[in-house]
């Protein structure tokens, strides 16, 4: 084995193939947030009666209290799917900048 070529090595895993596998497992993982917290189905069913109840009568109030819930929800999802994405990218930026970090500190 060439030593010489490890360096060559690392900077190409460290820049190029670790940051694509980090991207794709961040999008996985909005997928499944997505998903799991259904924030798409809230979203396309939101001026729909909650429980899908159509009585004469109870179908205006149904679709206010399934909206005034959707709304609370919605912002919760959003408001922790923002938080996500912080944390994703504090993440993959820390990740990048991490070999500069510890050089850095090397000669501190």
């Amino acid at each position: 084995m060439n030593y010489l070529v490890l360096p060559v090595m690392f900077l190409k895993f460290w820049f190029f193939e670790s940051p694509l596998a980090l991207l794709k497992f961040f999008f996985s993982l909005n997928r499944s947030f997505l998903q799991l917290f259904s924030l798409p189905l809230f979203l396309k069913t939101y001026f729909k009666p909650i429980k899908n109840e159509y009585r004469q009568g109870l179908v205006a109030f149904s679709v206010a209290v399934g909206m005034f819930v959707k709304t609370w929800l919605i912002l919760a999802n959003l408001l922790m799917l923002i938080l996500l994405l912080l944390f994703e990218v504090t993440v993959f930026i820390g990740y990048i900048f991490l070999p500069f970090a510890t050089i850095w500190l090397l000669f501190l």
